[in-house]
């Protein structure tokens, strides 16, 4: 099976200095892969750096076989690449559908616009149970929610995912994740960076260590879990 992101040698920085070196990753179709590590260790800069976001970067990265390595993030998002980031991004003062439709911006047919709105609603009921909300108004895990749901009206192929339980409620967290699950469902690639650990390992298909901008450790979720260093560095063990 192709994977539908395929990075290599993907390096990036600010001028001369470098702050990813080297990354190689694989995310298959229908497959949730996390990001972990410290804080500095620029899990963040990767999924910015694959967005484009970052000044300088050198390497390859294709979308579904395809080279999109030098395409600016508007024609990214076109390509099928949706990136949601830590920071809450919901437009406060629209409702909950307005925000939506705005997610639909690139989407010309008025009639599949609607057919994709309301497939969306389906799987996010809270969202669908009021749809004329500000946005501005939700809770914190609500709007995460929205974030996560607004893309899909474009049908990305990978949806890359920067933190999104960080700031939640504990009830909160086990439904974003549930809702990230939703996303393999659908057969999305999910490429999500995560600080809790074992919530994110224990619904993901696949887990990488990230160091100082370097990929130190993939392997299957399960395994790592089981990973005497990893359980040491991020998983509070002796």
């Amino acid at each position: 099976m192709s994977p539908v992101l395929r990075i290599r040698g993907l390096s990036a920085g600010y001028g001369a200095r470098h702050i990813l070196d080297g990354v190689d990753l694989d995310v298959q179709p229908g497959e949730i892969v996390t990001v972990i590590g410290h804080n500095g260790a620029r899990k963040s800069t990767l999924l910015r750096a694959v967005f484009n976001l970052v000044p300088w970067r050198s390497g390859q990265i294709e979308l579904l076989g395809q080279d999109v390595t030098r395409l600016a993030s508007d024609r990214l998002l076109r390509a099928g690449i949706a990136y949601i980031p830590q920071h809450r991004s919901v437009f406060p003062r629209l409702t909950i559908e307005e925000n939506l439709q705005m997610g639909g911006y690139l989407v010309r047919d008025a009639a599949l616009l609607r057919d994709r709105i309301q497939h969306v609603l389906e799987l996010f009921p809270v969202l669908k149970a009021r749809t004329g909300q500000l946005a501005g108004s939700m809770s914190g895990g609500e709007q995460r929610m929205l974030e996560i749901a607004r893309p899909l009206l474009q049908d990305p192929k990978l949806i890359m995912l920067d933190e999104p339980s960080i700031g939640l409620a504990p009830k909160m967290v086990d439904t974003v994740f549930h809702n990230v699950q939703l996303l393999r469902a659908q057969g999305k690639a999910v490429l999500m960076v995560e600080q809790n650990v074992k919530k994110a390992l224990s619904i993901s298909d696949r887990g990488c260590v990230m160091e100082l901008g370097t990929m130190r450790i993939q392997d299957q979720a399960a395994h790592l879990v089981g990973d005497e260093r990893v359980a040491r560095m991020y998983l509070g063990k002796r």
